[in-house]
């Protein structure tokens, strides 16, 4: 089969064609200067390709921020779900003794000190959706850690989101 027939098939260009030639995507044979493609390998490329789904659509809305855990409150024209299980930085993790004092702390696996690890835990004070709008918030805390700043805070904290939301 030819490059022209190829691409048809499978519905793309044959300049995507060709790259799967040279690259060996399928198999194919150069002869006079043409690609001659090997039928059975385009069709099971073609069946490769009709398994990818594209990724679930993240939708913010009420019903999904309830879903993950969050708590609705409404008061005076607001309208907000609070996230109360996104307040601690994401990859911290604390043991505390008895007492309540932080034992040992590590920040995605490598240990940090305990201030460090009190500091991270108290960086965000909360995370709301807010339904005016259809965004998540963070409301800073108190602690001013030094490993990350405000900005790789909230990324985490936002990805944590949107993976809780795209895994219902």
């Amino acid at each position: 089969m030819n490059t022209a027939l190829a691409a048809a098939q499978a519905n793309v260009s044959i300049d995507t064609i060709r790259t799967w030639c040279r690259r060996g995507v399928v198999a194919a044979t150069k002869r006079a200067g043409r690609w001659i493609i090997d039928t059975a390998s385009l069709a099971h490329r073609i069946a490769i390709g009709k398994m990818k789904r594209p990724a679930p659509k993240v939708v913010y809305s009420i019903e999904t921020m309830t879903a993950i855990g969050g708590r609705r409150w409404q008061k005076n024209g607001h309208d907000r779900v609070y996230l109360n299980g996104f307040e601690t930085v994401p990859g911290l993790e604390l043991d505390h003794y008895k007492s309540g004092n932080i034992s040992s702390a590590t920040l995605d696996g490598e240990k940090v000190s305990n201030a460090e690890g009190g500091r991270l835990a108290t960086a965000v004070d909360k995370v709301y959706f807010d339904a005016a709008d259809g965004k998540v918030y963070i409301k800073w805390g108190w602690g001013n850690p030094r490993s990350l700043d405000r900005d790789e805070i909230a990324a985490r904290v936002f990805a944590a989101v949107r993976a809780a939301v795209a895994a219902l």
